[in-house]
């Protein structure tokens, strides 16, 4: 992701992608070329019946880069996925590719900001990204827990040697199912900043979404989120 990429340097980073194991497996690599002839349409990505995650993405008129929608059923009930997503400073420990994250400054217990960089591949500047995050918190009328997220590139000064995320805008879900399982939904899109082909941005958020859920349904079944007795430093219920 991101400086001018010469051709051959491209070939080089689509096969690293490819090999990670954040890359997605062939039959879910589609051509990217035939999708994106189906304009403002969401297009299933992976359906991963075993883990519950379903990913799909879409091309959007006017944008470059395909936006993308996450479903999953998640094995932990409100309040431990409310616990995770606040932890900024382990978000380094599930979320794709992040290498270091961090709160910025606290709004209220409602609205925070916080700093997140990602990795990326080969000799490649790493991205960072300021998110700007106002909570919704759940009502029984609301019915769910709506997690708002939106880049905030100009909140903090360039970093020396990494290029700042011009857009991480999302919306989170939780919805309780029952006293054990929630219902995530996402919604969202990234433009990494900088110069690089679409093609190969689309091909990366591809595999974002699920590899970031499975880490996130991991790191649910440990005990400092599911056995957590402190209150929680903000508000997700009312």
């Amino acid at each position: 992701m991101l400086k001018k990429i010469l051709v051959m340097t491209v070939t080089v980073i689509t096969a690293s992608f490819t090999m990670s194991s954040y890359a997605i497996g062939g039959n879910d690599v589609d051509d990217l070329r035939a999708d994106s002839q189906r304009k403002n349409e969401w297009i299933l990505v992976k359906k991963d019946r075993l883990k519950n995650i379903t990913t799909w993405a879409k091309q959007e008129d006017g944008k470059a880069i395909r936006s993308f929608k996450v479903e999953m059923l998640v094995n932990a009930n409100l309040e431990t996925l409310a616990r995770l997503q606040v932890d900024i400073d382990n978000i380094k420990r599930w979320y794709w590719e992040t290498k270091e994250s961090r709160m910025l400054k606290k709004i209220s217990n409602k609205e925070f900001y916080y700093y997140q960089v990602f990795n990326s591949p080969l000799t490649l500047p790493d991205r960072d990204s300021v998110i700007h995050v106002v909570i919704e918190p759940y009502t029984a009328k609301r019915g769910y827990l709506a997690v708002k997220m939106n880049a905030a590139p100009d909140f903090m000064p360039a970093q020396p040697g990494r290029v700042r995320v011009l857009a991480q805008d999302m919306i989170v879900k939780f919805t309780p199912i029952n006293k054990d399982t929630t219902r995530l939904e996402t919604e969202g899109y990234i433009d990494p900043g900088g110069v690089v082909p679409a093609w190969a941005i689309n091909f990366v958020q591809r595999s974002a979404p699920y590899v970031t859920m499975v880490g996130l349904a991991r790191m649910v079944q440990l005990p400092i989120y599911r056995e957590g007795t402190t209150p929680t430093e903000f508000t997700y219920m009312e």
